[in-house]
Formats: C-alpha cells, sequence, structure tokens
C-alpha cells in the first residue's frame, strides 16, 4: 500500500495525534495498534510502530499493560470526583449510579485530589485495564488527568466540566447565560455595587460564569468587588466577610456556586446583618439544600440530575461502539434563575 509522506527527524513531546499525523490514520488506530488489536490490519500497525519509534513516542498506559491484546470489558466505569463533603456530588452521583445500573453497568468511585499533581499521578496508577470509561466531574483548565487518560484510548465524558482543546464527549450547563442571568437579576432589583465571590479561576464553570456575569452588567453604572476562591463554604464565609469590611461594601453578593452562597449567609450574618433586608445573596446549581427552608436561596438552576445521566449514556454508547463514534459531543443544558427569599430589591431598576 502507499503511505502518506513520513516526517523524518524526532519530535519533541511526542503524542498518539502527532504519530496518527504523521502516519495518515486515526488517533484510535494509533492507540489500538499500539495495544496489539487484532482489528488493525498488520501493514497499517507496522507503519504505527515504525513512526511511533522515530518520533520516540511511549504511551503513558504502556508499563501498566500485562499483554498487548484488546482487554476485555468489565462493565466498570470509573467516576472521578474531588470533594465529597459538598452536596454538588451526591446530586449528581445517584441519579449517574441509576442510570449506569439500567444499563448493565457499575461504577467505582474515585475521591481524588485532581487540582493537585499528586493526586492526579495517584488516580493514573489506579485507572487501569479494569475499568472501561471514565466520567470526570472535576477537571481543571490546566488539568493533565484527563489528557493523560485520553493518551490510553480510555472512553472518558467530561460532566459539568470541560477542557479546551480536549476532544472528547462533555455534558455542561450553560454557565455563560447562568452568570448573565444572575448578574441582570441584581440589576433588575436595582443593585448597583455587588460582590463577586467566584470560583477558581481555573475551572470552566467559573470562567465561563464570570464571563456572563461581565456582559450582563456591561453597558450599566454597576461596581463590582471580586473576590476567588475554592467552591467551598470556607470561601464564601472569608470573601464575604471582607468585601462587606469595605468602605462602600456591596448590597449583593453574587457567588460562583450554592456551597460559596451558604458560606456568605453565614458571614452575612456573622457581621450582625440580615439576608436580604442588609445583603442579597445569590448562588449557582440550585443543589437541594438550596431550597431547605432555613436558606431559601435564590439561585441559578442547572439540570444537574438530567446531566449526569445524559453523561453516563454517552459515556456507555462510546464504550460499547469501541469508540468509534466520532468526534467529541456536547450535550448543552439550560439553565435558569430560582427565585427565593435571599434577594431583594434595592432602590429603582437599572433595566
Amino acid at each position: 500500500m502507499t503511505h502518506p509522506e513520513r516526517r523524518r527527524g524526532p519530535a519533541r513531546g511526542a503524542t498518539s495525534s502527532t504519530v496518527a499525523e504523521a502516519a495518515g490514520v486515526a488517533q484510535s488506530t494509533v492507540s489500538r495498534a499500539l495495544r496489539g488489536d487484532p482489528r488493525v490490519r498488520e501493514d497499517t500497525r507496522r507503519l504505527i510502530e515504525e513512526t511511533a519509534d522515530r518520533l520516540g513516542y511511549r504511551p503513558s498506559w504502556a508499563a501498566l499493560a500485562p499483554a498487548k491484546n484488546a482487554p476485555a470489558r468489565t462493565r466498570s466505569i470509573a467516576v472521578v470526583a474531588s470533594d465529597l463533603t459538598n452536596p454538588f456530588f451526591p446530586t449528581l452521583l445517584n441519579p449517574m449510579h441509576d442510570e449506569l445500573q439500567l444499563m448493565g453497568y457499575r461504577f467505582v468511585l474515585f475521591a481524588e485530589r485532581t487540582d493537585l499533581p499528586t493526586g492526579q499521578e495517584a488516580l493514573l496508577s489506579l485507572l487501569n485495564s479494569s475499568i472501561d470509561g471514565v466520567l470526570l466531574t472535576t477537571a481543571t483548565l490546566d488539568s493533565q488527568l484527563g489528557p493523560a487518560l485520553a493518551e490510553r484510548d480510555l472512553p472518558i465524558v467530561l460532566l459539568n466540566r470541560y477542557v479546551d482543546g480536549m476532544d472528547v464527549d462533555r455534558v455542561t450547563a450553560d454557565n455563560h447565560h447562568g452568570g448573565r442571568t444572575a448578574a441582570r437579576h441584581l440589576l433588575e432589583l436595582g443593585h448597583r455595587r455587588i460582590g463577586v465571590i467566584r470560583g477558581p479561576a481555573n475551572t470552566s464553570t467559573s470562567r465561563d460564569r464570570y464571563a456572563g456575569v461581565r456582559e450582563g452588567i456591561a453597558g450599566f453604572d454597576v461596581s463590582l468587588e471580586i473576590k476567588e476562591g475554592p467552591y467551598s463554604h470556607q470561601s464564601g464565609y472569608q470573601n464575604a466577610r471582607d468585601l462587606l469590611r469595605l468602605p462602600e461594601p456591596p448590597t449583593a453578593l453574587l457567588c460562583g456556586n450554592d456551597i460559596i452562597a451558604f458560606g456568605a449567609i453565614d458571614a452575612v450574618k456573622s457581621l450582625g446583618l440580615d439576608v436580604p433586608g442588609d445583603v442579597s445573596v445569590l448562588g449557582f446549581d440550585d443543589v437541594p439544600m438550596a431550597s431547605w427552608e432555613v436558606f431559601q436561596l435564590t439561585t441559578v438552576h442547572q439540570p444537574l440530575s438530567e446531566m449526569a445521566r445524559a453523561a453516563a449514556r454517552l459515556l456507555v454508547e462510546r464504550i460499547e461502539h469501541d469508540g468509534d463514534i466520532g468526534a467529541g459531543r456536547e450535550r448543552l443544558f439550560a439553565t435558569s434563575l430560582v427565585q427565593r427569599s435571599t434577594t431583594q430589591r434595592h432602590g429603582g431598576s437599572l433595566l
């Protein structure tokens, strides 16, 4: 057969993608050929092996793979989460478990600090041939975990977040629209000094929600004070206290998620102030706790159960089609405002 012209000379930082491009084949074919998958034609396998050797490419999973045969399916899914004390994650896990069970799969939960390099390395050592695919709920924009898993030709679905340039299936809410909706709600209530307590800047959720907020206030005479921190109660508490001690404190706190908002409410009360009489507080996610009588949190709703089920279905489809579905698919879910008791009017509407 006639092969495309091969590149000469070693490539620095070669990946399965660069091998695929040099050999003129699909990336999934590279991974299968190097695993010894019998479905790959012999001449194609030789071409890929020669190209990989010339480019100095060695798969990250090579040291872990005990045999060069396509592994049998185990019907086990790895679900990666980080902070199980955050009620956001159980809200995802329950419907995900039920959906996978209906399709004959079980999941193994990995609660790892994927925001730290050591956590990513430990997780990679655990995800071996006993796993058919991965549902990743904690990806950061600078994470190496997702790309490293993709190098193993392991089916992946990103849930709730995404990584720029990573061509895998993903399920997210329309965070940009949600941020814009939240900002417009506070403008409609007349707030001109708004404190924003956003999540970590290295997450797509924080970046997109904040971009939506900026778009929502564009063209209006509004002052923003910005704080950033983890998606945690402590971040909401400490950052809210700092904002409310400013010479001209905000009259509303727009929080990166509901857990930050719960911390902000505690901070407002710790300073002897009232929610929403003195300060309005708005969250994002609409976890079940947000509707509890003790909170009655105004928040941006994203359909977490539907998103979790959709992610499970996408992953099983890709597994059962041996990855041959094509480019990564996206499922984008709408967001909407849920107005409860933690926001109220402060002057005349700006809209």
